[in-house]
Protein backbone atom coordinates (compact mmCIF):
# COMPACT_ATOMS: atom_id res chain seq x y z
CA UNK A 1 0.00 0.00 0.00
CA UNK A 2 0.93 3.84 -0.72
CA UNK A 3 2.14 6.10 1.80
CA UNK A 4 -0.46 8.26 1.26
CA UNK A 5 -3.08 6.29 0.60
CA UNK A 6 -2.57 4.22 3.89
CA UNK A 7 -1.95 7.35 6.04
CA UNK A 8 -5.40 8.31 5.70
CA UNK A 9 -6.75 5.07 6.54
CA UNK A 10 -3.74 4.77 9.85
CA UNK A 11 -5.21 8.57 10.68
CA UNK A 12 -9.28 7.31 10.74
CA UNK A 13 -8.41 4.06 12.58
CA UNK A 14 -6.09 5.44 15.04
CA UNK A 15 -9.08 8.04 16.40
CA UNK A 16 -10.96 5.07 17.61
CA UNK A 17 -8.03 3.31 19.11
CA UNK A 18 -6.79 6.33 20.57
CA UNK A 19 -7.58 5.87 23.78
CA UNK A 20 -7.22 2.15 24.16
CA UNK A 21 -3.66 2.49 22.82
CA UNK A 22 -2.55 5.27 25.05
CA UNK A 23 -1.72 3.17 27.77
CA UNK A 24 0.85 0.72 25.68
CA UNK A 25 1.88 3.16 23.32
CA UNK A 26 5.79 3.09 24.92
CA UNK A 27 5.78 -0.63 25.01
CA UNK A 28 8.67 -2.96 23.82
CA UNK A 29 7.60 -5.73 24.84
CA UNK A 30 4.13 -7.35 25.40
CA UNK A 31 2.12 -6.55 28.11
CA UNK A 32 -1.00 -8.68 29.93
CA UNK A 33 -4.12 -7.07 28.49
CA UNK A 34 -2.76 -5.14 25.76
CA UNK A 35 -4.94 -4.01 22.84
CA UNK A 36 -3.36 -3.32 19.71
CA UNK A 37 -0.01 -3.99 18.09
CA UNK A 38 3.31 -3.40 19.94
CA UNK A 39 4.82 -0.08 18.35
CA UNK A 40 6.55 -0.78 14.96
CA UNK A 41 10.01 -0.97 14.83
CA UNK A 42 10.66 -1.36 11.32
CA UNK A 43 8.67 -0.63 7.35
CA UNK A 44 7.61 -3.97 7.20
CA UNK A 45 5.53 -3.67 10.52
CA UNK A 46 4.47 -0.52 9.75
CA UNK A 47 3.52 -1.54 7.02
CA UNK A 48 1.48 -4.47 8.84
CA UNK A 49 0.23 -1.82 10.78
CA UNK A 50 -1.36 0.31 8.14
CA UNK A 51 -3.13 -2.43 6.60
CA UNK A 52 -4.68 -3.48 10.09
CA UNK A 53 -5.93 0.04 10.09
CA UNK A 54 -7.23 0.11 6.53
CA UNK A 55 -9.03 -3.02 7.32
CA UNK A 56 -10.03 -2.20 10.57
CA UNK A 57 -12.15 0.83 8.66
CA UNK A 58 -13.75 -1.74 5.87
CA UNK A 59 -15.25 -3.90 8.02
CA UNK A 60 -16.63 -1.50 10.53
CA UNK A 61 -18.14 0.06 7.24
CA UNK A 62 -19.56 -3.09 5.99
CA UNK A 63 -20.57 -3.96 9.88
CA UNK A 64 -22.60 -0.69 10.01
CA UNK A 65 -24.58 -0.87 6.89
CA UNK A 66 -25.76 -4.55 7.20
CA UNK A 67 -26.76 -3.44 10.26
CA UNK A 68 -28.80 -0.71 9.14
CA UNK A 69 -30.04 -2.80 6.70
CA UNK A 70 -31.22 -5.37 8.74
CA UNK A 71 -32.68 -2.82 10.96
CA UNK A 72 -34.61 -1.08 8.17
CA UNK A 73 -35.85 -4.34 6.36
CA UNK A 74 -36.84 -5.37 10.09
CA UNK A 75 -39.09 -2.10 10.43
CA UNK A 76 -40.52 -1.57 6.97
CA UNK A 77 -41.06 -5.46 6.32
CA UNK A 78 -42.35 -6.19 9.91
CA UNK A 79 -45.87 -8.41 9.95
CA UNK A 80 -47.79 -5.49 11.55
CA UNK A 81 -47.15 -3.08 8.22
CA UNK A 82 -47.41 -5.90 5.98
CA UNK A 83 -50.39 -8.13 6.71
CA UNK A 84 -50.47 -9.16 3.41
CA UNK A 85 -46.56 -10.31 2.25
CA UNK A 86 -45.11 -9.95 -1.01
CA UNK A 87 -44.59 -13.21 -3.42
CA UNK A 88 -41.89 -11.97 -4.96
CA UNK A 89 -38.60 -15.00 -5.35
CA UNK A 90 -36.29 -13.28 -7.69
CA UNK A 91 -34.67 -9.85 -7.96
CA UNK A 92 -32.21 -9.64 -11.18
CA UNK A 93 -30.69 -6.08 -9.46
CA UNK A 94 -30.38 -6.94 -6.09
CA UNK A 95 -28.89 -10.58 -7.21
CA UNK A 96 -26.60 -8.50 -9.47
CA UNK A 97 -25.76 -6.06 -6.94
CA UNK A 98 -24.77 -8.94 -4.02
CA UNK A 99 -22.38 -11.10 -6.45
CA UNK A 100 -20.74 -7.79 -7.43
CA UNK A 101 -20.34 -5.67 -4.07
CA UNK A 102 -18.49 -8.45 -2.58
CA UNK A 103 -15.85 -9.30 -5.34
CA UNK A 104 -15.21 -5.65 -5.42
CA UNK A 105 -14.52 -5.63 -1.51
CA UNK A 106 -12.18 -8.98 -2.27
CA UNK A 107 -9.83 -6.68 -4.80
CA UNK A 108 -9.97 -3.91 -2.84
CA UNK A 109 -8.24 -6.00 0.05
CA UNK A 110 -6.03 -7.78 -2.45
CA UNK A 111 -4.91 -5.46 -4.82
CA UNK A 112 -2.65 -3.75 -0.96
CA UNK A 113 -2.66 -7.40 0.23
CA UNK A 114 -0.05 -8.85 -2.78
CA UNK A 115 1.63 -5.13 -2.72
CA UNK A 116 2.72 -6.16 1.36
CA UNK A 117 3.17 -9.86 0.02
CA UNK A 118 5.68 -8.72 -2.67
CA UNK A 119 7.42 -5.92 -0.06
CA UNK A 120 8.18 -8.21 2.65
CA UNK A 121 9.05 -11.32 0.25
CA UNK A 122 12.81 -10.61 0.38
CA UNK A 123 15.09 -7.57 0.25
CA UNK A 124 17.34 -7.13 -3.21
CA UNK A 125 19.60 -4.86 -2.08
CA UNK A 126 20.99 -6.46 1.82
CA UNK A 127 23.68 -4.87 3.34
CA UNK A 128 24.37 -7.73 5.52
CA UNK A 129 23.65 -11.99 6.42
CA UNK A 130 22.40 -13.20 9.65
CA UNK A 131 21.33 -17.42 9.46
CA UNK A 132 18.78 -18.55 11.72
CA UNK A 133 18.28 -22.12 12.39
CA UNK A 134 16.12 -23.69 14.52
CA UNK A 135 16.56 -26.69 17.26
CA UNK A 136 14.22 -28.37 19.85
CA UNK A 137 14.34 -26.11 21.75
CA UNK A 138 16.58 -23.06 20.81
CA UNK A 139 17.86 -20.94 18.27
CA UNK A 140 21.29 -20.30 16.88
CA UNK A 141 22.50 -17.90 14.92
CA UNK A 142 25.45 -16.92 12.64
CA UNK A 143 26.73 -13.90 10.86
CA UNK A 144 28.88 -15.03 7.69
CA UNK A 145 29.73 -11.52 7.17
CA UNK A 146 31.25 -10.29 10.30
CA UNK A 147 33.77 -13.22 11.11
CA UNK A 148 31.97 -16.04 10.10
CA UNK A 149 31.44 -17.06 14.09
CA UNK A 150 27.62 -18.31 15.54
CA UNK A 151 26.34 -19.03 18.75
CA UNK A 152 23.13 -20.21 20.31
CA UNK A 153 20.24 -18.69 22.18
CA UNK A 154 18.58 -20.79 24.68
CA UNK A 155 15.64 -18.88 27.51
CA UNK A 156 16.59 -17.74 30.73
CA UNK A 157 15.68 -19.86 33.28
CA UNK A 158 12.71 -18.35 36.29
CA UNK A 159 15.52 -18.63 38.78
CA UNK A 160 18.43 -17.29 36.78
CA UNK A 161 16.01 -13.87 35.60
CA UNK A 162 17.51 -10.77 36.59
CA UNK A 163 15.91 -7.47 37.28
CA UNK A 164 15.54 -6.43 33.36
CA UNK A 165 14.86 -9.81 32.18
CA UNK A 166 11.46 -10.61 31.33
CA UNK A 167 10.49 -14.36 31.89
CA UNK A 168 10.39 -16.39 28.99
CA UNK A 169 10.92 -13.81 26.65
CA UNK A 170 14.61 -13.25 27.49
CA UNK A 171 17.71 -15.26 26.35
CA UNK A 172 21.10 -15.91 27.61
CA UNK A 173 22.69 -14.42 24.32
CA UNK A 174 20.63 -11.64 21.91
CA UNK A 175 20.99 -11.45 18.16
CA UNK A 176 22.65 -8.22 17.66
CA UNK A 177 21.46 -6.26 15.06
CA UNK A 178 22.17 -2.71 13.20
CA UNK A 179 19.52 -0.13 12.94
CA UNK A 180 18.77 0.97 9.55
CA UNK A 181 20.35 -1.59 7.84
CA UNK A 182 18.58 -4.08 5.20
CA UNK A 183 19.30 -7.40 6.65
CA UNK A 184 18.70 -10.80 4.92
CA UNK A 185 17.77 -13.36 7.03
CA UNK A 186 17.90 -16.93 6.56
CA UNK A 187 16.12 -19.10 8.67
CA UNK A 188 16.53 -22.87 8.53
CA UNK A 189 16.36 -25.88 10.83
CA UNK A 190 17.78 -29.33 12.20
CA UNK A 191 15.04 -31.10 13.30
CA UNK A 192 10.84 -29.77 12.94
CA UNK A 193 9.38 -27.20 11.60
CA UNK A 194 9.95 -23.96 14.25
CA UNK A 195 9.04 -20.01 13.39
CA UNK A 196 10.98 -16.89 13.78
CA UNK A 197 8.29 -14.50 14.92
CA UNK A 198 9.22 -11.41 15.90
CA UNK A 199 6.06 -9.04 15.82
CA UNK A 200 7.50 -5.44 16.71
CA UNK A 201 10.38 -6.28 13.56
CA UNK A 202 7.69 -7.12 10.75
CA UNK A 203 8.71 -10.78 10.83
CA UNK A 204 7.34 -14.21 10.85
CA UNK A 205 9.17 -17.64 8.67
CA UNK A 206 8.78 -20.91 8.91
CA UNK A 207 12.02 -22.98 9.66
CA UNK A 208 11.97 -26.01 7.70
CA UNK A 209 14.13 -29.32 8.20
CA UNK A 210 16.22 -29.32 4.68
CA UNK A 211 15.06 -25.81 3.71
CA UNK A 212 16.06 -22.72 3.69
CA UNK A 213 13.96 -19.68 4.04
CA UNK A 214 14.82 -16.03 2.86
CA UNK A 215 12.89 -13.01 4.79
CA UNK A 216 14.41 -9.40 5.93
CA UNK A 217 14.26 -6.92 8.42
CA UNK A 218 15.26 -3.57 8.47
CA UNK A 219 15.15 -2.35 12.29
CA UNK A 220 14.58 1.58 12.42
CA UNK A 221 15.48 2.93 16.37
CA UNK A 222 17.46 1.30 18.60
CA UNK A 223 15.91 -1.23 21.34
CA UNK A 224 15.40 -4.49 22.43
CA UNK A 225 12.55 -6.44 20.44
CA UNK A 226 11.45 -10.07 22.00
CA UNK A 227 9.07 -12.37 20.16
CA UNK A 228 8.88 -16.61 20.12
CA UNK A 229 8.43 -19.76 18.14
CA UNK A 230 4.78 -19.89 17.07
CA UNK A 231 4.90 -22.86 15.56
CA UNK A 232 4.28 -25.72 17.83
CA UNK A 233 7.50 -27.70 18.06
CA UNK A 234 7.24 -30.47 20.78
CA UNK A 235 7.21 -30.60 24.57
CA UNK A 236 9.37 -27.09 25.01
CA UNK A 237 7.94 -25.25 22.09
CA UNK A 238 7.10 -22.42 25.07
CA UNK A 239 10.58 -22.04 26.06
CA UNK A 240 12.18 -20.55 22.52
CA UNK A 241 12.03 -16.72 22.78
CA UNK A 242 13.82 -14.19 20.54
CA UNK A 243 15.60 -11.35 21.80
CA UNK A 244 16.73 -9.02 19.31
CA UNK A 245 19.39 -6.08 20.41
CA UNK A 246 19.35 -3.27 18.02
CA UNK A 247 22.19 -1.30 18.04
CA UNK A 248 23.34 2.39 16.11
CA UNK A 249 25.84 1.07 13.51
CA UNK A 250 28.82 2.42 15.53
CA UNK A 251 28.00 0.06 18.59
CA UNK A 252 26.97 -3.07 16.10
CA UNK A 253 30.96 -2.68 14.72
CA UNK A 254 32.21 -2.94 18.34
CA UNK A 255 29.83 -5.89 19.47
CA UNK A 256 30.56 -7.28 16.26
CA UNK A 257 34.61 -6.68 16.97
CA UNK A 258 33.66 -8.19 20.54
CA UNK A 259 31.83 -11.18 19.18
CA UNK A 260 34.37 -12.47 16.77
CA UNK A 261 36.56 -13.16 19.80
CA UNK A 262 33.74 -14.72 22.22
CA UNK A 263 32.00 -16.60 19.58
CA UNK A 264 33.37 -19.81 17.85
CA UNK A 265 33.99 -19.44 13.88
CA UNK A 266 32.23 -21.43 12.26
CA UNK A 267 34.87 -23.09 10.23
CA UNK A 268 36.86 -23.53 13.51
CA UNK A 269 38.00 -27.19 14.50
CA UNK A 270 34.97 -28.91 16.52
CA UNK A 271 37.41 -29.04 19.33
CA UNK A 272 37.39 -24.95 19.36
CA UNK A 273 33.77 -24.67 18.49
CA UNK A 274 32.88 -26.35 21.95
CA UNK A 275 35.41 -24.08 24.01
CA UNK A 276 34.14 -21.30 22.51
CA UNK A 277 30.55 -22.28 23.25
CA UNK A 278 31.37 -23.02 26.76
CA UNK A 279 32.99 -19.72 27.59
CA UNK A 280 30.24 -18.43 25.88
CA UNK A 281 27.54 -19.77 28.22
CA UNK A 282 30.12 -18.58 30.97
Amino acid sequence: MSGKCSTGWSAAAGLVMTVLWAGVAGAEAPHPWQINFQPAASPVAERFHDFHNFLLVLITLITIFVLGLMIYVIVKFRASANPTPSQTTHNTTIEVLWTVIPVLILVVMAVPSFKLLYYVDRTHDAEMTVKVTGHQWFWSYEYPDHGNFQFDANHVADADLKSDQLRLLSTDNQIVLPIDTNVRILVTSTDVMHSWFVPPVGVQMYAVPGRVNETWVKVTREGTFYGMCNQICGINHGYMPIEIRALSKDKFKQWAAEAQKKYARIDAEPSVRVAASGAAQQ
